[in-house]
């Protein structure tokens, strides 16, 4: 079961404008074939499907990519947030039908924002299509999983590297800069998860793609208070053994890993998305008081 706090890792800033297409980019982060969507899910149902787990030779790895999977929650959130923050304004406000409120949305890129959601993040890619569980890898075999999760996680980072590239919007990159630092620790973890099966040292291979996330302001702040470094437990009581393998110096910069549990004060607020009458966004406001009635 996954406990769920009502906040968000990090404080988003107000994007500059609204910018339909920079959320039609940032889709890919969610819904993409190496977007949040597929991290959790991959890791989600290897847990689930995760055979001898209470071997004392397996239960480290269970519970590793137990506990990454529930943090993959947080990021799907984080990165929806970020979509509909952009989204917010980019139709104009009103309750008359016939003035075409929703005009301008037929020149953006990926249309489904409006067409077919109220101005909101939807599980798709940046052109559109919709995110599907043939991304989903779980062989029941360790090795494999594991290489395939360091591969989803680079892929990943490769796409967060040219989607911050594609957009200078504050609000965005603050987002991108995050994952860059939690997504680049899950590479390392899985890095040193093949270390500890095989005896084969994968951190050489870091970074991928080979630029590093100090090049990154937003990432390099939290980098430099070591965020980078902790590996967190979205659990009061379990998942502790993957201190088995999150641990000794993070082979970039040699700083020391820690496991810890997640800090009660983590996050901040979420961000109160204001309705879009244009949309019925949540609901035709002449509605409210006869809703509020009835909700006593």
């Amino acid at each position: 079961m996954i406990l769920r706090i009502d906040r968000i890792a990090i404080d988003l800033p107000k994007p500059k404008q609204p910018s339909a297409n920079d959320a039609a980019a940032i889709q890919e982060l969610l819904g993409g074939k190496f977007g949040e969507m597929s991290t959790l899910m991959n890791y989600t149902f290897q847990s689930f499907n995760f055979r001898g787990r209470n071997h004392a030779a397996m239960r480290p790895f269970y519970d590793l990519i137990a506990n990454i999977a529930a943090e993959e929650y947080s990021h799907i959130e984080l990165v929806s947030y970020t979509i509909n923050m952009l989204l917010t304004g980019t139709s104009k406000r009103g309750t008359d039908p016939t003035a075409a409120p929703l005009e301008q949305a037929k020149n953006f890129r990926n249309t489904y924002h409006t067409i077919a959601g109220g101005q909101n993040a939807l599980p798709v890619d940046s052109m559109g299509n919709f995110w599907n569980g043939s991304f989903v890898f779980s062989s029941g075999n360790l090795k494999s999983d594991l290489l395939h999760n360091f591969f989803l996680e680079v892929g990943a980072r490769g796409n967060k590297i040219r989607a911050y590239e594609m957009t200078t919007d504050p609000c965005a990159r603050a987002m991108i800069g995050y994952l860059l630092v939690r997504g680049g620790l899950h590479v390392v973890a899985y890095a040193k998860a093949l270390e500890k099966l095989t005896g084969v040292d994968v951190g050489k291979l870091l970074p991928i793609p080979d630029i590093s996330n100090k090049k990154f302001p937003e990432a390099k702040a939290l980098e430099d208070n070591g965020l980078h470094t902790k590996l967190y437990l979205f659990s009061p009581d379990h998942y502790k053994q993957c201190s088995k393998i999150w641990n000794g110096p993070h082979p970039e910069d040699g700083k020391p890993l820690t496991v810890e549990h997640l800090p009660p004060d983590f996050g901040v607020p979420a961000p109160d998305l204001d309705p879009e009458p244009q949309l019925t966004a949540p609901a035709d406001p002449d509605l409210f008081a006869d809703i509020l009635k009835r909700l006593g």
